[in-house]
């Protein structure tokens, strides 16, 4: 594991490449860069990036430059100063220290309302615990009245936490951390890559809530394949009933070409579901939860339905019957709504009977020349954008 030692000199505020759809309106702070695992056979994000951990110091930096860009913007007192750039320029060419990215991010921070940090990049966690505890206490002592401190992190990395460790952290006020668990088969998990097992998913997302720390459990429908998809659901079910996540964030298979899954897809490996057997799988784990009282969210383009979200187990049977819904359409419905969800315009069934895009959605399918055989190669490459 690299570890960026005290020795280099400062350059200046940094950010990582991706965080959480929930967090797009957070501070974003890098704490690491890239990710320590980096061989998921599904994931196109940090490949051929090398891996590293920034020194604390300029972690502190990164904090204390943004502590003095919110002071200048709450000293001005004016909200539109976001959307005032001959302001925004202005305030900004006075600093002496002047670090575009820095204050970029301090200015949409504070427009936002300064509710939320979210630490990056792909597992902060892998940081040595008093380094964590030591920036939360800064972070906290800078922006006392932060709502929600979030972060990425992998189970195996939870598990190799000393005991009580996490418990500190969420009183330092982390207080959210999102984890890839993808599925819940050890079938779907090692050929993966993901470096852990159904077991260790379940410890790791119980250490989480234990320790009073709001988990996001992400799976991903699709990644078992057209082999294993009935596993894929079962079993992902199973281990979230094992965890009882606060919340289940969906996350579609996508391909990207760069990925070694893309690369056995071509060569007969590996073969991607369409979205009508993801649909399949999707109620399956759907069905499968039980007694449980996570949140379902659905926010993300890649996914076939956004409407498909709600608390466990009361909105079960309405989620159920979107999906339901979807196979009840004729097959030029089925292939209009699928393409219009790809392309933006549609959240939910009932946005086809609403939309003012429908003549666009008609004539895109025209061009495309998307037929029922076809459909779901087309979707593939429409998905690749968001991958």
């Amino acid at each position: 594991m690299a570890d960026d030692k005290q020795t280099q000199t400062y350059q200046g505020y940094e950010q990582g490449p991706i965080c959480p759809t929930n967090d797009v309106y957070s501070l974003l702070l890098r704490l690491i860069r890239n990710c320590p695992w980096n061989r998921c056979s599904f994931c196109p994000v940090y490949k051929k990036q090398k891996f590293s951990i920034r020194p604390v110091e300029d972690i502190i930096k990164d904090i204390d430059l943004v502590r003095t860009y919110i002071d200048r913007l709450l000293k001005e007192n004016a909200l539109p100063i976001a959307f005032d750039q001959e302001r925004i320029h202005s305030i900004y060419t006075s600093f002496e220290v002047r670090d575009r990215v820095a204050f970029n991010n301090a200015v949409k921070w504070y427009a936002a309302g300064m509710a939320s940090i979210f630490l990056q990049d792909a597992n902060p966690l892998v940081m040595k615990p008093k380094d964590l505890l030591f920036i939360l206490r800064h972070i906290k002592d800078c922006f006392p009245e932060i709502e929600t401190i979030a972060t990425y992190a992998r189970s195996s990395t939870i598990l190799q936490l000393p005991d009580g460790t996490l418990e500190q952290l969420h009183k330092l006020g982390l207080n959210r951390i999102h984890v890839g668990l993808e599925s819940g088969s050890n079938l779907v998990l090692n050929r993966m890559r993901k470096g852990v097992d159904r077991f260790g998913h379940i410890a790791a997302g119980k250490r989480i809530r234990q320790a009073g720390i709001e988990l996001y459990a992400y799976v991903m429908p699709g990644l078992g394949g057209v082999d294993l998809s009935i596993e894929h659901a079962l079993e992902t079910a199973e281990v979230l009933n094992a965890i009882n996540p606060d919340v289940i964030k969906i996350r579609t298979l996508g391909l990207s070409p760069s990925t070694e899954l893309a690369h056995w897809q071509l060569r007969g490996m590996f073969e991607k579901p369409g979205d009508a057997m993801i649909a399949t799988e999707l109620r399956l784990m759907l069905e499968t939860l039980d007694n449980i009282q996570s949140r379902i969210k659905s926010d993300h383009i890649l996914n076939l339905f956004e409407t498909v979200t709600g608390r466990m187990p009361h909105d079960k049977e309405k989620m159920i019957g979107i999906i339901d819904r979807f196979f009840e359409l004729a097959p030029k419905d089925r292939i209009l709504y699928q393409i219009g969800r790809r392309m933006g315009f549609f959240k939910g069934l009932e946005d086809m009977d609403t939309s003012s895009r429908m003549d666009q959605v008609q004539l895109a399918c025209k061009n495309y020349g998307v037929t029922p055989k076809n459909v779901d190669q087309i979707l593939d490459r429409l998905m690749m954008r968001f991958v």
